[in-house]
């Protein structure tokens, strides 16, 4: 096996522009990923959600925040659909400010509905439902933070809750762009 695998890199210019292709497609994936998440911040939509931090520190992880979002527990009130909302289904939430210029959910949709002047979509899925309400995750529930610094953050947000700035790109992709505490 070890000698096939050397005689196949050691092998005539035949071989060596699949090996050349098959190393510049890794490159171009893992510049990809790393320009979509500097687009989504660049030309992203900033909205900012109030949330309150759980769990501050993971052995594996190091420090990083848990954060629960005010809008993630939504009034069944808020639901634009026949059907009732299903687990593991994908959301769109419409969100608006608010007067203190934090996001409020004001719907929650099957299909992205087009936003209005002020109001930005933030893609989410359906956790949990209830009687009358329904729980939402958005891949934005873990904020990694400097070594030390999780439960100095999870302490303040006890007192007040936190205040995120998500950002949103047009095509849907939502970003942490930063975590502040309030200051009151």
């Amino acid at each position: 096996m070890k000698t096939d695998l050397l005689t196949w890199f050691s092998a005539p210019t035949r071989r060596r522009p699949l090996l050349r292709l098959l190393v510049a497609a890794q490159v171009l994936y893992i510049l990809g990923v790393a320009g979509a998440g500097y687009a989504t911040t660049a030309l992203g939509q900033q909205v900012v959600l109030a949330t309150t931090p759980i769990d501050p520190r993971n052995l594996l992880y190091g420090d990083f925040v848990r954060l629960r979002y005010a809008i993630s527990e939504s009034p069944l009130r808020l639901w634009h659909d026949a059907a009732p909302p299903r687990r593991r289904q994908a959301v769109f939430v419409l969100l608006a400010a608010g007067p203190d210029s934090l996001s409020t959910a004001i719907g929650v949709y099957p299909q992205a509905p087009k936003p209005s002047m002020g109001q930005a979509v933030l893609r989410g899925w359906v956790t949990d439902v209830y009687r009358s309400s329904f729980s939402l995750r958005f891949n934005l529930e873990r904020y990694y933070v400097p070594e030390g610094s999780g439960l100095r953050l999870e302490k303040a947000g006890r007192l007040h809750p936190l205040r995120v700035r998500v950002s949103i790109a047009p095509w849907g992709q939502a970003r942490i762009a930063s975590v502040a505490v309030p200051k009151k």
